[in-house]
């Protein structure tokens, strides 16, 4: 098999050619036919997750592909089948836990820059028939990290709104998750071209906020003053004290992401003064990314992609990912 390592923390991306693994008890082995990026994987390579990766592992959580072994007391799977894996191998349902760090595909366990992956069977979810392997391979992160945002205490409900931020992958399934549950959505992006990509998906309204820079008071006079019932918070740092203004009492913030750095300054007062329940999304279990492909089957909905590349083009792929120069998912196609 052929395997990328990433054999430095801050760089180094080699691929290898390596013997193909043998499934043991519950194992899978899955011909991977694409994988994609996010920006947890930019995270990883320049080391910002503090000591916690592998050494040597092989990156990206998010891919698909078909089970072509298995081992002994497989259940769930039979060979042939179509599948994708959930990031945290074990967790199934419920809060995530602590003990679900060591089973981190792509982070603490290989991951899917490779033409095979090996998996226990609890990480592998059954695709629906109408999503190809390049579609599915944009979903596991992303999708389900948007879609625990938009559940953080309680059910993504029609007529709610939603505010998303930017065109990367979690905003983009974030928008598309709630356009299936009839939310409205309202978005923030930095140029007026992405602007007009997130009203073609189904935002109502979005603000530049280059433009607007008191963005969040845009927001809240797109509701009357009230503000959004729920906020995908991706750039942490730069947006999280006007993701608190923008939200409305009672209101909840999933905190995806920390693109733009790890501070933000949020005074408790904000937080108590619109009662606001704010949470960490860990991207979510198992159930969850059974529970999103359920509901992405009812319209058919397809991810947003941005680009394709070869798997010889991987570290091109990296580098579209860091220029931030792109809408959507960056997918590897990892079969050619």
């Amino acid at each position: 098999m052929k395997a990328v390592r990433l054999t430095k923390l801050g760089g180094s991306l080699n691929l290898n050619d390596e013997p193909l693994p043998k499934p043991g008890p519950q194992q899978v082995l899955v011909r991977v036919h694409a994988a994609s990026l996010n920006f947890r994987d930019q995270a990883i390579l320049h080391d910002q997750y503090g000591g916690s990766v592998k050494e040597n592992v092989v990156p990206l959580s998010d891919g698909a592909g078909e089970v072509v072994a298995i081992g002994p007391d497989v259940t769930r799977v039979k060979i042939g089948d179509r599948v994708t894996a959930s990031c945290a191998v074990h967790w199934i349902s419920g809060r995530y836990l602590a003990e679900f760090q060591s089973s981190s595909i792509g982070m603490t366990i290989d991951g899917m820059l490779a033409d095979h992956v090996l998996l226990h069977e609890n990480a592998l979810v059954h695709l629906p028939a109408y999503l190809s392997y390049t579609e599915a391979a944009s979903l596991p992160c992303a999708a389900v990290s948007a879609w625990s945002a938009l559940h953080v205490a309680t059910p993504l409900q029609p007529g709610q709104t939603v505010l998303i931020q930017g065109t990367g992958g979690v905003a983009m399934f974030g928008l598309q998750i709630a356009r299936i549950f009839g939310a409205r959505v309202l978005a923030i992006t930095s140029s007026d071209e992405k602007a007009e990509k997130l009203k073609t998906m189904g935002a109502e309204a979005v603000v530049n906020y280059r433009a607007v820079p008191d963005w969040h008071r845009e927001i809240l006079r797109l509701t009357d003053g009230k503000g959004v019932d729920k906020v995908i918070d991706i750039a942490g740092e730069a947006t999280i004290v006007k993701s608190a203004a923008s939200t409305r009492i009672g209101g909840e913030i999933g905190l995806v992401g920390f693109v733009s750095g790890f501070g933000g300054g949020l005074p408790p007062i904000d937080i108590l003064s619109r009662s606001l329940t704010i949470a960490g999304i860990a991207i979510g279990p198992r159930t969850s990314f059974e529970a999103l492909l359920a509901a992405m089957a009812t319209s058919q909905v397809r991810p947003v992609i941005d680009r394709v590349f070869p798997f010889a083009e991987y570290r091109e792929a990296y580098r579209l990912l860091e220029s931030g120069n792109f809408v959507g998912k960056i997918v590897i196609d990892v079969a050619h």
